[in-house]
């Protein structure tokens, strides 16, 4: 990004805080509430805290879109707000489709290995999925998205240290209504589709359902040089029915199910110079373009059917309500992806995964005079099947075969329990304590067949002929404390303060792939441990609303896993507990009605990483010295900052125009360890327009995504300057999709 656009862009942020903050600190202090608030401004509610409130009164850094921002922003998946958000990165692996990547405050992994737990975690309909794969391909009918930043391990458990991520569909409405919207994007090389349907409504007096049903049919935005034909082809089906029970005036049971299938080619695999100075010698590109070629476009097939109940019993018991969720999820996928990048047979990746898991979640929530008390137990079972094969030197044989294979995976099976305990006790009309405990055991038993010890012996671990050369059970056990105080000066001004810790899982590495199975073997990693000190403050007035924290976290035993080239091969993954890190920012987010028609927004977050001792060669010089401890911690870009403008506008005898424009940058920084894999600087700027008719039956618009073209790239692995007897060089890096334009119509029936 040059220097002058920074600086203009800065500029104007810093412009449209000052317009916001002396307007919303002048406010008396009154007590009016969020309903007096500008018509403009969404209500928006949040279940962070495992009950429903207004997101002003949650002491937590929580960034939120109701369904009305869904909508008016065309977020069609979590990868459309990748930039945007303060110190959060929604990125999609890109290895294969609708695997997230996510981080939050500089803690995020880089990995495609199924056994390895996420520092973000994803819950539907409080419900945590226990993989990362297949999570990303839809957000259509949602009645809201919170993304809550910094540990979450009271309410959420394992594997939130960054923090936690809550998608919550929508429920069936009380009267029939039923919507019908289209809509068709380009900018690529050939359109894409999309048709979403819902209907809903009562089925008796006690009985209510919906049906969802999604259909995205993409021919392929970018071009493969290889052959000038379109590519990145993907065909999604997703329907979803929920029906809703009404028991009794006290019990409510919610019954929920989601069918989706997925079809498309494999990634768009470009090569450019790695950090090593090595192009790739059968093909090379300009990283600042979307240029690739590939001899395999490979494919990625997803199915998954996932199932939740959700029990709500009211008791008189502290006027309070027993919550039981059950969630089972089952996941398969097969995929072949191009490794080298490159229009020769080098390194191609065929995978097979399949997934299941089984959670339950009891708790109960209520109010003691001053005190609210949540408190609960909690069970997960998920088991993974793992197959992976690389197709090595195929260019040797002419192409007919690969001249070197490897095959491996394994079995993984993880049982989870927990128990928690949560309180909010108001001490006086301003003060109030909170904080909780969580307690928790895991167990993980692993049966892996290593790819390094299966070579040209070709095997499968779904049928069970792979040998197992690594067999091992580990527990871990765990304690997530917090405690904080909040201070409401009045009914629009909240401050708050806490200590809170997390932990993500130890485990093992699925896909071994180092003959040094002494110091770089499957495992077993220990825990990471994360302490979080925050500081924040929140404010509202008739106008506008805004957020700001400070945070500092102390990391121990960071789990890292690291991505290095090899020329046996290709690539070796090795995952260890590093080093100890500290990692400290800022965040703010805001909205001002500057009139009634138009409204401001702006965010900016700041991340500061930095390793405090460091106990693993992360160069690979092999020494662990000061030069480890210089590099940049992965995942930690060090600014992001967004601003945007949303205008509605009422046309006599027709309805309401609403436009928008948003601008969203985030810095570069590095994908691996050893620094040599970064990920650019992005800039993602959105606009569009949309027309409301004035009875609220039909809506039409025009959007554009991306409008810069900003390149995007889902990693950033490097391949070796030789892979066996060959010379490759070059990288392995995934690349997005860049400007889009399109059109979408909506029918609404009552």
């Amino acid at each position: 990004m040059k220097l002058r656009t920074r600086i203009s862009v800065i500029a104007a942020l810093v412009s449209s805080q000052f317009l916001v903050v002396p307007n919303v600190l002048a406010q008396e202090n009154t007590n009016t509430t969020e309903e007096a608030e500008d018509e403009n401004l969404e209500t928006i509610m949040v279940v962070a805290r495992k009950r429903a409130e207004s997101i002003h009164d949650v002491p937590l850094a929580i960034t939120a879109l109701g369904s009305q921002q869904i909508e008016e922003q065309k977020v069609r998946a979590l990868t459309d707000l990748t930039v945007g958000i303060p110190n959060v990165s929604f990125d999609d692996l890109g290895t294969t489709k609708g695997t997230a990547n996510f981080a939050i405050r500089g803690l995020g992994i880089n990995s495609s290995v199924a056994s390895i737990d996420p520092t973000v975690g994803v819950f539907v309909d409080g419900v945590y999925m226990g993989i990362n794969s297949g999570i990303i391909f839809d957000t259509f009918d949602l009645e809201s998205i919170e993304v809550l930043r910094g540990p979450q391990g009271i309410l959420f458990g394992r594997n939130v240290t960054g923090g936690a991520v809550l998608l919550n569909t929508k429920k069936p409405s009380d009267v029939f209504e039923a919507s019908v919207r289209t809509s068709v994007e380009g900018g690529g090389e050939k359109p894409n589709f999309y048709l979403m349907g819902s209907v809903s409504g009562p089925l008796s007096d006690t009985v209510s359902a919906k049906l969802t049903v999604y259909k995205n049919d993409d021919g392929g935005w970018h071009k493969n040089l290889a052959n000038n034909e379109a590519f990145g082809k993907s065909d999604t089906i997703m329907v979803r029915p929920v029906v809703v029970w009404q028991a009794s005036d006290s019990v409510e049971w919610i019954f929920r199910y989601e069918y989706q299938k997925n079809e498309s080619d494999g990634p768009a695999s470009q090569s450019h110079t790695n950090g090593s100075g090595l192009p790739n010698v059968y093909g090379n590109f300009d990283r600042d373009t979307f240029d690739f070629a590939i001899d395999e476009e490979g494919f990625s097939n997803t199915k998954s059917h996932f199932f939740s109940t959700e029990t709500t019993i009211d008791v008189d018991f502290g006027d309070g309500t027993i919550t039981n969720i059950f969630g089972w999820r089952d996941y398969e996928a097969e995929s072949n992806s191009d490794i080298d990048a490159s229009a020769q047979w080098l390194f191609h990746a065929p995978a097979w995964l399949n997934a299941e898991q089984f959670s339950n979640e009891l708790r109960y929530n209520g109010q003691f005079d001053n005190t609210n008390v949540t408190t609960g137990i909690y069970y997960f079972e998920n088991s993974l099947n793992l197959h992976e094969r690389r197709d090595l030197l195929g260019i040797a044989t002419g192409g007919v075969a690969p001249a070197l294979t490897q095959d491996g995976g394994g079995n993984y099976d993880v049982t989870t329990t927990g128990i928690f305990a949560a309180f909010d006790h108001e001490i006086d009309e301003h003060w109030a304590i909170n904080g909780g405990l969580r307690y928790t055991k895991e167990d993980k038993d692993v049966e892996i067949a290593s790819l390094i010890a299966n070579v040209n012996a070709p095997c499968f671990v779904l049928d069970g002929t792979c040998p197992y050369d690594f067999v091992d059970d580990e527990s871990w056990t765990s304690l997530s404390p917090k405690i904080g105080v909040t201070y409401k000066v009045d009914n629009r001004t909240n401050f708050y303060a806490h200590w809170s810790r997390g932990f993500r899982s130890g485990g093992y590495n699925l896909r071994n792939t180092s003959s040094d199975v002494v110091n770089n073997g499957p495992g077993p990693f220990d825990e990471e441990q994360v302490d979080n000190l925050e500081f924040g403050v929140k404010k509202r007035s008739e106008k506008g609303r805004f957020s700001a924290a400070v945070f500092y976290n102390t990391i121990e035993d960071m789990q890292r896993e690291l991505n290095r080239a090899d020329p046996v091969s290709g690539v070796v993954q090795v995952i260890k507990n590093t080093a100890d890190a500290n990692i400290y920012g800022f965040e703010f987010d805001g909205t001002y009605s500057l009139t009634e028609s138009l409204r401001l927004i702006g965010a900016v977050g700041y991340t500061k990483a930095e390793y405090d001792s460091v106990r693993f060669d992360l160069n690979s010089d092999g020494l662990i010295n000061q030069l480890d401890h210089a590099l940049d911690i992965p995942r930690a870009p060090e600014w992001t900052y967004s601003f945007g403008m949303n205008h509605a506008a009422e046309i006599s005898g027709v309805g309401e125009l609403v436009s928008r424009v948003s601008y969203a940058y985030r810095d570069k920084s590095a994908y691996t360890d050893n620094n040599l894999g970064v990920f650019n600087d992005q800039e993602i700027m959105d606009a569009g327009i949309d027309l409301y008719s004035e009875s609220g039956t039909w809506s039409v618009g025009i959007f554009v995504r991306n409008l810069l073209d900003d390149v995007t790239h889902g990693g950033d692995t490097q391949l070796p300057s030789m892979l066996g007897p060959l010379p490759l060089g070059g990288t392995f890096s995934p690349l997005g999709k860049g400007r889009r334009y399109g059109i979408e119509f909506t029918m609404n029936f009552e």
